[in-house]
């Protein structure tokens, strides 16, 4: 154990049992609604900063940071990104969401095609939420407390953090997660804002920052990067980050899940454009502290190691402590994030699906016994992740393989009354086989898939997708208008908001708010581009 003192331990204690105390006590179960949707009492700040949180966990913190120091600011294109597509989310998806009363975003997919596509829809979740989202960030703590402490078996790491995180999900359901996700993000900002300010002040002039960073090549300091440029392409950043970032924040359960917590479309719509909002201060946070940690750190062989590096050697004994709280808070609200999701799935999208009788009551003890069963998944699989060439290509890669379909069948559905069921599930099976090849000609050493960049395959799949849905389903008959009412984006949809919104002030009107979030975010890529 590297020399953390008294107080940091203290700290670390403290906060562990001091948040499955709150998590516990701030549960709603007495319902399936309470326990899988906290009651949909939410207000926005509370959906805001937990869709953050769910989304910045520890694996964030280590990959954002090492991937500035590794490739320079190019890696916030998937932050500000996400601003936009949050805009997208509250403006045209999330009404569909909350006026329809789903639990779950398969569930919207039976009501819009049929069980064919809610079932693919949720095993495909499912897999994503186990083998990529829980074990994923596991894997991440794991490597972030294997920097302080050697030598340390994974498994007995892994497991403490699965169970902090599942204390008080199994108990408590979304609304412990939520609550406890609040406290977890200002202990996360608090700690970031604190180790960021102390580097900042112990680097070189801006001028040395940016030149030492040239150093490792022109591309370092700009967002937009050529084509030749294999991590992050300008056509990949066009066609291929939007897309993975509309499934992760528009279509991806354990995200969605807190919107739909709302108390109303208006609370979700503001709690959506405020996690965008947040999204924007990770360049400072964590995206320049990578790049000053090139001229602070010279010489990293592994680039994962520049956040907990910075913050054990510039950080005072005391703030130490905060700062592995904010690494722990950030784990635990993506990992209890994904387990409450996966469990709703299991108990809305199937356990119910064949039990249609089954009590409120047993719903939600189904829901807790796959929490358990899921986190144990989670831990045993999550080890195995350090067998992938890089933990960043094992996240985004997969997600790039599995979410284009979805993504294409959603919005074809969405915006046009024409796609059929059997144009649907058409699109989902040839994504499905897509994918599946992809793998096995990387595996099989076939070069020409293995050089084409994640971020080119995903919007591949997708327009081959969406070109599939739509021949498919011209042979077919839809679904009549009142099937429809209320599943397809119609104009008649924005002119009935453009009366109900009319006398709003400024920061009570999403839309105003929306354009001011874009133009913020804008200003910020037009600097760093």
């Amino acid at each position: 154990m590297l020399n953390l003192s008294q107080t940091d331990l203290i700290i670390i204690l403290v906060y562990v049992a001091g948040i499955i105390i709150y998590g516990i006590r701030s549960g709603k179960k007495a319902t399936s609604e309470e326990y899988f949707l906290g009651g949909k009492s939410m207000t926005w700040p509370v959906i805001g900063l937990s869709m953050f949180a769910a989304n910045i966990s520890s694996n964030s913190l280590v990959a954002i940071t090492g991937g500035a120091y590794n490739g320079g600011i190019s890696v916030f294109n998937y932050e500000w990104m996400a601003s936009v597509v949050l805009v997208v989310f509250c403006v045209f998806i999330l009404p569909f969401y909350i006026k329809t009363g789903i639990y779950t975003m398969p569930e919207f997919f039976e009501r819009r095609f049929d069980y064919r596509s809610r079932f693919y829809f949720s095993v495909i979740t499912l897999i994503g939420n186990i083998f990529i989202d829980t074990a994923g960030t596991l894997y991440a703590g794991y490597k972030t407390i294997s920097f302080f402490a050697a030598d340390i078996n994974p498994y007995l790491v892994i497991g403490s953090l699965a169970l902090f995180a599942a204390s008080y999900t199994v108990l408590g359901g979304l609304s412990s997660v939520m609550k406890t996700e609040v406290v977890n993000t200002l202990i996360l900002l608090f700690s970031a804002c604190v180790l960021a300010v102390i580097v900042f002040s112990n680097a070189g002039s801006w001028e040395e920052i940016k030149a030492t960073a040239n150093l490792k090549g022109d591309h370092m300091m700009h967002l937009v990067l050529p084509n030749s440029n294999k991590s992050m392409p300008w056509l990949g950043l066009l066609l291929g980050v939007p897309l993975l970032g509309f499934y992760f924040w528009c279509n991806n359960q354990f995200i969605v899940q807190r919107a739909l917590s709302a108390k109303n479309i208006d609370e979700g719509r503001k709690g959506a454009l405020f996690a965008g909002l947040l999204k924007i201060p990770v360049l400072f946070l964590l995206v320049f502290p990578g790049i000053i940690a090139i001229q602070l750190l010279p010489g990293l062989k592994d680039s994962s190691e520049a956040y907990p590096t910075l913050l054990y050697k510039y950080l005072p004994h005391g703030l130490i402590g905060i700062t592995i709280a904010g690494f722990l808070a950030a784990m635990a609200s993506a990992v209890s994030a994904t387990l409450n999701s996966a469990s709703t799935l299991v108990s809305m999208d199937i356990i119910q699906k064949f039990n249609p009788k089954i009590s409120s009551d047993n719903l939600v003890k189904s829901g807790q016994m796959a929490t358990i069963v899921f986190m144990v998944i989670a831990v045993l699989w999550a080890p195995q992740i350090s067998k992938s060439e890089s933990f960043m290509d094992y996240m985004q890669g997969v997600l790039a393989l599995i979410s284009p379909p979805v993504v294409a069948v959603f919005l074809a559905g969405l915006f046009s009354k024409r796609i059929t069921s059997n144009g649907a599930f058409a699109g989902l099976i040839t994504g499905f086989i897509m994918g599946v090849g992809f793998v096995i000609l990387q595996i099989t050493g076939q070069q020409w898939a293995i050089d084409i960049p994640f971020l080119l395959k995903a919007p591949l799949i997708f327009f081959t997708c969406f070109s599939v849905t739509w021949l498919v389903s011209l042979l077919g008959k839809p679904k009549s208008d009142k099937e429809l009412a209320g599943l397809v984006y119609t104009l008649n949809l924005y002119k009935e908001e453009t009366i109900e919104m009319k006398g709003l002030s400024w920061y009570n009107n999403y839309r105003i708010l929306s354009v001011l979030l874009l133009f913020i975010t804008f200003v910020v890529v037009y600097i760093y581009r």
